[in-house]
Formats: C-alpha cells, structure tokens, sequence
C-alpha cells in the first residue's frame, strides 16, 4: 500500500506550507527545503509533481490494501537531500531521525520521537525513484522558476558543457583485475557449493591467500627493472589462476546439470570466470609476447563495467575513470537538460542536447559551446533548433568566420559562457564527483537525482535572496521613516 502523502494532519503536525525555514542560513538545506515547500505551496504544481511520483509504484501495488509503505513525498524529499547534501546512507539516516525541520518536512509531529527509520528502509525507497520521473519533475521545477523570476516567456540563452562523474572503482590493472574475478569466483562458487551440500571448494579459503600472495608478488615487481624476476611473479600468478579457473568451469558445469541453487549467482560467476579469462589472456599477450592490447579490448572495472578511460587533457589530471554527463543551462542558472554520455563525445551529443533542450523549453533561443562541440553539420543542424548558435570552430578560420566569431554577441555569448563551469562545480560539490550506485542505471539515477535536487535548490535560493531584498528595504524603509 503506498500513498503520496499523508493527508489527515496528526496531532502536533505542521502542514508542510506552515513550516518555518530560517532564511538567514547560508547552508543548502534551508535552501533546498524551501524550494520543496514552493512546489508543495503551487496547488497545481503540486498535483503534477503527485501524479508523476506516482510512476515509480509497481502496477500490482494497492494504494488502499496491504503493508503500509513509505509516503512517495517522503521518499521524493530524502532523495533530493541525500544528492543535494552528499551524503552517504549512514548520515542521511542520522538526518531523518534526528533533523527536527526535516522530520517535519516528512510528515512527522513534535511527538513522534519513537518513530524511526531503518537504513534498510530509506535505501530500498530512494532507489525507487527513475530517471524519467526525476526529469519530468525537474522541468516542472524549472518553470516554476521562470515564472517566480518574473521570466517566463522571456527568451532563454543556453549554455552546454560536459564533465566526467567518476565511477567508484580502484586504478586498473590486467593483474588487480584478475584479482578482482578470481576472488569473486572462489567466494560465490564456494557459497553455491555450500548451500547444495558440497565439499569440494571447502578449501576456497586456501586458494584466496594463495592467489592474493601470488598476485601481491607480482604487484609488487610491477615497476621492477628486473625482467625474469618480474615474469617469473607474472607466470606464477597467471598459471595459479588458469588452473583454478578451469576447475571452476567444470565445476559450475556440474552444478548448472544438477539445476540448484541461486540461478543469478551462477550467471554472476560464469560472467566472472569470462573476466578471469580475458584478463588472463591479456596478461599473456602484454608481458610475454610483449604485444599492446588494443584500447577498445581493454575493460576498467569488472563491477562497473560501464567506466570508461577519459583523458580530457586537464592540467595534473591525466585521466578519469567514469562517464561523460553533459550539462545545458539556461542564464538563470537552472539545468534545462542533461545527458550521461555512453561511448560519446561532445561533438556527438551537440544536437541531441540542444533538440531535447528546445523540446522542454520552446523559449530556448540560443545557446553558446565550446569548441569540442565543434563539427561542420553541428554548425547547420544547430541553426535548425535555435535562432542563434555561439559554437567557435576549430583551426585556421576564414574572413567570414572571422568576422562572425569576431562581433560583439558572439564575444559576449563567449564571455558569459564560462558560467557553465560555476554550475558544473556546484554539481560536483553537491555529489556528482564521484558515483556510488552500483550499475549504469543506478549511474543515470543518480546523475538525474543530482540534477533534480540542483534545481529544487537553486529555485529555493532564488526565494530566499528575493525576501531578504524585500526585508532589506523594509529596514530601509524603517529607517528612513524613524
């Protein structure tokens, strides 16, 4: 059974409109929440942002029969908090147990001490949450702002840049790699032999210490000078773990013929085993045959397997391991759209951005880029969506390009667009530095809930630098009247 929202206030409850949120606090929670209890205040907003939560409920779920489950509100509000704030599981619990504003915000009276949340609960909530409804919100965020700024209908320039996320993985290595799957396929093949009463990897705990001492060794002679000693660790280590491999094939064999146990544990270790294998094989080919392996054969996380090698040419940053996000902002400073880039780069995204921006945003006019953007059919297919493309082309320019990039709008276009990067910062103190979801599409949630929880925020610090304005010249008013 799930509801939107608890709408039978409880004794000693404040209606979520009635809320006091210190505006003088510079902290973003105050922000944020005020910017949630503007869209709660908005009676039609309200009722879209209700009906799009909604989505995230099975289609055999009861709104009316069954285990009460957790408010659709509540779970919209710690999830905005935890991409907002970056906090991890443990602190967001501590905040909603312990948060006397934010436990009002959750429906929660002054007597509720008693009732608390498990770290369980709020994980298995917050995860409910999809890309898809998280960006219906955002844009309906989005206008509210427009039209709170007294800006709706008014032409919006854009601005659209793109930043790495950094997935949560180790520096990789063909060797650390090969670790990485051997441990998983010794552990949960050990595990499945165990649930069906089998003995023959009651020694798995053995082979782990044998393996990692092998590959501590050979880690260890990773940067040495000395060539047979380093091979010599190498072929120790890689034999170790074909044997045991191919023993593992045999024996998952067997286990799949007798058909028990977990059917997605033995899917997991087949995948592990297919990891061991290739890594295996390149190790071979790197150290004994001295061949490079080519870029495209390479993978950089045998979990994450959507991390991509990203060298962006950044001063002391030689490479980042993650994906791609592109950004496009409005000059408001509110995120009109965003992309998670798969095996793209800018000059592929350009055109997409700007088509799905302009599909949310009709006022959408211009939009300015950098030069990794650049591409000949990105300058003609650009001007087909928006009036005025500020996109600089690469090498040597001609009179009439010159003279394009050379007038006034352009270089003030140029000049303003540099307000991408205090956005993309912003982004990235509020979480999206580092992803700690598990999965590309854990990734996407992720990246969407940042994006959501930016906007909720940045709509709330709008309302509250618009009344202390108002209190300022009130004061001044005060003054001059006494």
């Amino acid at each position: 059974m799930r509801k939107i929202i608890e709408k039978q206030l409880k004794f000693g409850q404040r209606d979520i409109d009635k809320i006091k949120i210190n505006f003088e606090s510079r902290d973003e929670i105050p922000q944020l929440l005020l910017g949630l209890q503007t869209i709660y205040n908005d009676p039609s907003l309200r009722q879209k942002v209700f009906r799009i939560l909604k989505g995230i409920v099975p289609n055999n779920t009861s709104a009316t029969n069954g285990r009460p489950g957790m408010d659709l509100w509540k779970i919209l509000v710690l999830g905005t908090i935890r991409l907002n704030c970056n906090f991890d599981y443990d602190k967001l619990l501590e905040i909603a147990n312990e948060h006397k504003t934010i436990r009002e915000f959750l429906g929660h009276s002054i007597f509720e001490f008693d009732q608390r949340y498990r770290l369980q609960t709020i994980k298995d909530n917050v995860i409910l949450l999809t890309p898809e409804v998280m960006d219906e919100i955002s844009a309906l965020v989005v206008e509210l702002g427009h039209d709170i700024l007294g800006k709706k209908g008014q032409p919006l320039s854009g601005r659209c840049d793109s930043f790495v996320v950094e997935t949560d993985v180790h520096f990789p290595t063909d060797i650390n790699l090969l670790w990485d799957a051997m441990r998983k396929v010794i552990t949960l093949l050990a595990r499945e032999f165990s649930k069906s009463e089998l003995s023959e990897w009651r020694q798995h705990g053995y082979h782990l210490r044998k393996i990692k001492k092998l590959f501590n060794k050979a880690n260890k002679l990773r940067n040495s000078n000395n060539e047979k000693e380093k091979t010599a660790a190498y072929r120790n280590y890689v034999n170790a773990s074909e044997k045991l491999i191919k023993r593992a094939g045999v024996d998952l064999h067997f286990v799949n013929m007798m058909n028990e146990g977990d059917v997605a544990r033995r899917l997991a270790i087949s995948a592990y085993i297919s990891d061991a294998e290739r890594q295996i094989d390149q190790i071979r080919r790197r150290v004994f045959n001295d061949e490079k392996i080519p870029h495209n054969e390479k993978v950089f996380s045998i979990f994450e397997r959507h991390t991509e090698w990203i060298s962006k040419g950044k001063a002391g940053v030689s490479q980042e391991l993650g994906l791609r996000v592109c950004i496009l902002e409005d000059q408001h400073g509110f995120i009109l759209h965003h992309r998670v880039m798969e095996n793209e780069t800018d000059e592929k995204v350009a055109v997409p951005m700007v088509s799905a921006a302009k599909k949310k945003f009709p006022d959408l006019k211009s939009c300015s880029f950098d030069k990794g953007f650049h591409s000949p059919d990105n300058q003609e297919k650009l001007a087909e969506f928006i009036e005025r493309v500020f996109l600089p082309r690469k090498g040597r320019l001609s009179e009439a390009v010159k003279a394009i990039e050379q007038s006034t709008d352009f270089k003030t276009a140029r000049s303003k667009h540099a307000a991408v990067e205090s956005g993309i910062n912003a982004l990235e103190n509020h979480a999206l530095d580092r992803c700690p979801d598990h999965g590309l599409y854990g990734f996407k949630r992720y990246v969407s809930l940042a994006v959501l929880a930016r906007n909720i925020q940045i709509l709330g610090a709008k309302i509250r630098q618009k009344e202390l304005r108002r209190k300022h010249r009130e004061k001044q008013e005060n003054c001059l009247a006494a």
